[in-house]
């Protein structure tokens, strides 16, 4: 499901619904972007489309080519080590800085989103594994009180996540990384650093499985 904001300028829904598109995998690498396409699926104007996707190629998320022509970026492996290299750096701290702040309420949401995960998983669902795994993580970092190092992150996610959905498509689901349940009982025995662990453990697999695909040359 597209996300929607009540009370939120037109322009900015759009922008959400269509990033939302990248970080669930709805979108593929390479994937052409049409502003008319997008114009109907989110039955929005033309100049709130455009601003969405101006937007979106600032990000990273979307890049633009010399006929004009907006897709998907295709990772490629130097790409990838950055990301990987980044998510790395900043991932495990937001998490740790999170055990510190999170208190039973947000363990527990943590915990919901979990489950929805491994539902998703066992059916086969790369649309709801995307989006519950993001879904996992930024609540997690929402904890951390950081507003300057999630927005960094945010954009990590949205330059790896058409990879994550190849991964997914190569790998199937149901043996996919998952190292939220280690997060999930460390948060509960507050140490942070073993909640670190787990989440730097989480994203090192994650994008092994990723270089995977790419050293293979194979797509979904």
């Amino acid at each position: 499901m597209l996300e929607t904001v009540r009370n939120e300028p037109s322009h900015l829904n759009i922008y959400r619904r269509v990033r939302q598109m990248v970080l669930t995998g709805d979108v593929a690498p390479g994937q052409p972007i049409t502003i008319q396409g997008l114009v109907s699926l989110t039955e929005g104007g033309v100049t709130q489309v455009r601003e969405a996707i101006r937007r979106l190629v600032s990000e990273g998320a979307l890049q633009t080519h010399d006929n004009r022509r907006v897709s998907v970026p295709v990772l490629r492996l130097p790409q990838l080590d950055e990301l990987c290299f980044a998510r790395v750096a900043l991932e495990p701290d937001l998490a740790r800085r999170a055990a510190l702040r999170i208190d039973e309420t947000g363990i527990v949401q943590l915990e919901q989103i979990d489950d929805m995960l491994d539902d998703a998983m066992r059916q086969g669902s790369v649309h709801g594994y995307m989006l519950h795994n993001y879904r996992f993580h930024n609540a997690l970092y929402a904890h951390a009180r950081t507003e300057i190092l999630q927005d960094m992150v945010e954009m990590l996610w949205l330059r790896t996540a058409p990879a994550l959905r190849v991964m997914c498509g190569r790998f199937g689901t149901s043996n996919l990384p998952d190292m939220h349940r280690a997060a999930i009982d460390a948060l509960r025995r507050r140490d942070p650093d073993a909640v670190a662990e787990a989440i730097r453990s989480d994203i090192l697999q994650g994008m092994e499985n990723v270089r995977s695909v790419l050293t293979s040359g194979t797509d979904d």
